[in-house]
């Protein structure tokens, strides 16, 4: 018998629409599916064959859940393993990896929707802006999981780049204090995105002056992201792409000078 494989799949931030195509279509031809059950809805699930095991790993140790996934793929079958957001975030697959890999089980990974991206989708933001931040930083307040000295948040502050926090709402004072000891302007935009992707989720947009006043104020300490967007109140002449722009030329477009005719194509 052939040995199986298996599929690490990102189901997105909630939302069973936000699945990929690919992780969808793998989760309806999977012979075993284990997931996080207190963060990725059943509704992903639905599209599983009748019969076929749908085990929540939440109460499961490393081992319980290895020994799954092993034991579906030696006997020729394929395991989706399905977690929240986008599995290379803050995920655990390295750990899931370096085991099936000692088993030599064969496996790979289909991205998902982060949060962060599924936040500024809610809230109808660009998180790079023309004429300001050209960087986004995805990172995390340290905690259990520690965060190295040289990735305080402070320190990545201080680069003025657009910014995610994620895995902090529970500590909005402290991520407030330490984006302006880093030196974001009082007045930058903040937007707190709180179960995007669930039923009632919600956008809220504040200042980081703000930020924990707000957080606090509608009951945010789990399950929020902290996008700080600065550079968000450029004039629009400032902030606008030059992809676009009649005089900017590409691969696919010749651009053209004030004064010059415009030569249309059928």
């Amino acid at each position: 018998m052939a040995q199986g494989k298996v599929w690490f799949i990102g189901a997105g931030p909630g939302d069973p629409e936000l699945i990929t195509v690919k992780g969808a279509r793998l989760i309806s031809s999977a012979d075993l599916i284990v997931y996080a059950g207190s963060l990725v809805p059943r509704q992903v699930l639905a599209v599983a064959r009748p019969g076929v095991p749908l085990i929540d790993s939440a109460p499961l140790s490393l081992p319980e859940t290895h020994a799954l996934l092993r034991d579906c793929a030696k006997a020729g079958g394929l395991a989706a393993r399905v977690h929240t957001g986008e599995p290379a975030l803050f995920g655990a697959v390295r750990e899931q990896a370096a085991l099936l890999d000692a088993d030599g089980i064969d496996w790979d990974v289909v991205p998902g929707v982060s949060s962060a991206f599924a936040t500024a989708a809610a809230a109808k933001v660009s998180l790079t802006v023309p004429g300001g931040p050209q960087s986004f930083i995805v990172t995390r307040l340290s905690g259990r999981t520690p965060v190295p000295e040289t990735e305080a948040l402070p320190k990545l502050a201080a680069h003025g780049a657009a910014l995610a926090v994620l895995l902090s709402a529970s500590e909005p004072e402290r991520v407030q204090a330490e984006l302006l000891e880093g030196g974001y302007a009082p007045d930058t935009l903040v937007v707190l995105g709180h179960k995007i992707g669930w039923p009632g989720g919600e956008v809220v947009r504040t200042s980081l002056a703000n930020l924990a006043q707000a957080a606090r104020a509608h009951g945010f300490t789990r399950q929020t992201v902290f996008l700080v967007l600065p550079g968000q109140d450029l004039p629009a002449e400032d902030s606008q792409s030059k992809l676009y722009a009649p005089d900017f030329s590409h691969g696919w477009r010749g651009g053209w000078s004030e004064g010059q005719d415009v030569k249309e194509e059928d």
